[in-house]
């Protein structure tokens, strides 16, 4: 899985590079800006940009507000998950399904539970393990931690969450400071099937600039950091129009390069550090720095760790994109550029993206997670992990909720909350769950009357023993071929029971004390 993350002073994260708006530009990009353990609308000093409070989109975990009086605003609040009972902690978005969403959480720890170093745990989006949240080392330096996933949205809502994991310490919580989710344009990375696969971002660069370029001059809120070297660094003479790029990169990110003379290699190490191995989408840019001119050309080839790339790559004013859908990539990365022997300029680079890709394909059965939702707002206290995909990641499914997985879909096969302290109703659609083996509700405040489940032919066992059920017992439950034990015992139940039921061979079924039934 992926582990990638990257680091902002946390004093100046986006300030650097966010300058004073013009009147002209946009006050907000597309998407929604969520301050964590916020209780107010937080505003970015120097922009408008602004945060809301994050109390419509979770109702689990504690806010707090961390001492300095210095951090941006959107630092100085986190929400933190120290309720242990639940498999994960989850943020649900409105979206429009098949669109396309680069999200960003951010942490800055602060040592708000009074320790030391930060807690490890993990990030899930949309039922995918995401990444392994770790920043220890940027903490230890001062630094904030950001993480960023394009993906495509298969659903109207979207789920992002945190969650324990065997390498978060039993006396730490899981936490988070804010999270964007930003509209993409369809265009933009279409070389990824979104139905199947997500970009996990691993750098994005914007070469020969010293500082960080981001809204507004990238409208989509994505962060181009800086980068420089041992290259030369040149200025461009002519503007470029981001609209002429499938993945619009800002305008900005032409107007510095590195460079090397006439005749001479270009070498660069980037990304930085190590990379795991595995594949990933590359994407580099390009623009001639010179003038136009009929009679002089800009000519070279592109390789990567010594495989070729793009040959012959002619690199004109109005600026050029190549890219790669899957590139194999592993260790120290290593981009070279090399001159055509009639060029009459040397190689230079502009900026460049590397994400991970990330499997993406399984998921729940829609049917099932619309009546495990709708299940969910029929009780009055469910428990705390019942948001997001009930069954994914496996280790992460909802409390007291299985599945199986055959081939990229997921289907609940046993639902139990016995002594869960629940009280609610069951809807109608639970007959939805065809793949159901054992409901277990024993023990709780259930009331209402038990839906009528002619499609649970594969149930095995239905325990609805010491609730408040009201009503006949369901005539359907004598026609379920592989029901074998049904406990009814201590509700409110009458009528009698089904003739049906009463006489299948080899059931254990238990309806007394408790009940009203005749015979």
């Amino acid at each position: 899985m992926p582990f990638t993350n990257m680091s902002l002073p946390i004093f100046l994260l986006w300030l650097v590079s966010i300058p004073f708006l013009a009147h002209s530009a946009p006050s907000q990009p597309r998407g929604t800006l969520v301050s964590c353990g916020s209780s107010t609308k937080q505003s970015i000093p120097d922009t408008s940009l602004s945060y809301i409070p994050d109390d419509g989109f979770i109702n689990v975990g504690n806010k707090t507000t961390l001492e300095s009086n210095d951090l941006l605003p959107i630092l100085s609040t986190l929400r933190y998950f120290p309720q242990k009972s639940a498999r994960k902690y989850c943020y649900t978005f409105q979206v429009i399904r098949g669109g396309k969403y680069l999200v960003r959480t951010i942490y800055f720890y602060g040592g708000f539970d009074g320790g030391k170093q930060p807690p490890v745990f993990d990030q899930i989006i949309g039922g995918t393990k995401w990444s392994v949240v770790n920043t220890t080392e940027d903490y230890a330096n001062g630094m904030s931690s950001y993480y960023e996933i394009i993906i495509g949205a298969h659903a109207k809502t979207l789920s992002v969450c945190v969650a324990r994991s065997n390498q978060t310490a039993a006396n730490s919580s899981p936490f988070i400071s804010a999270i964007e989710v930003l509209s993409l344009e369809d265009s933009m990375y279409n070389s990824t099937d979104f139905r199947t696969e997500a970009l996990v971002a691993v750098a994005r660069s914007a070469f020969g600039n010293e500082d960080s370029i981001s809204f507004p001059d990238d409208p989509y809120y994505r962060l181009w950091q800086p980068f420089t070297d041992k290259n030369e660094v040149v200025s461009t003479q002519t503007s470029v129009s981001s609209s002429d790029f499938w993945n619009k990169p800002p305008e900005k990110a032409f107007s510095k390069a590195i460079a090397a003379g006439v005749g001479k290699k270009l070498e660069i190490q980037w990304p930085s550090g190590s990379l795991q191995s595995t594949r990933y989408y590359v994407s580099l840019y390009f623009q001639d720095n010179r003038a136009a001119s009929a009679n002089s050309w800009r000519v070279f080839s592109v390789a990567v760790n010594g495989k070729t790339f793009y040959n012959n790559l002619n690199v004109s004013t109005g600026g050029v994109t190549i890219y790669s859908a899957e590139w194999p990539l592993a260790g120290p990365t290593k981009i070279t550029l090399t001159p055509d022997a009639k060029s009459s300029a040397g190689p230079l680079i502009n900026a460049g993206e590397v994400y991970q890709i990330l499997p993406f394909g399984t998921r729940t059965l829609a049917k099932d997670v619309a009546v495990m939702e709708e299940l969910a707002r029929n009780l009055d206290n469910p428990p705390l992990d019942w948001v997001g995909d009930p069954c994914l990641p496996q280790e992460n499914s909802w409390t007291g909720v299985s599945c199986s997985i055959k081939d990229t879909v997921a289907r609940i096969i046993s639902l139990d909350l016995t002594n869960a302290g629940i009280s609610g109703t069951l809807p109608l659609t639970i007959d939805n769950l065809s793949t159901l083996h054992h409901l277990w509700l024993g023990g709780n405040k259930f009331s209402g009357s038990i839906p009528e489940m002619n499609s649970l032919l594969k149930l095995e066992t239905l325990h609805l023993e010491n609730n408040n059920f009201t009503g006949e017992i369901p005539q359907s439950l004598g026609k379920l071929p592989s029901l074998r034990e049904v406990l009814l015992q201590n509700n409110n139940l009458d009528g009698s029971v089904p003739d049906q039921l009463a006489a299948k061979q080899g059931l254990k079924l238990q309806v007394s004390p408790g009940n009203h039934l005749s015979k």
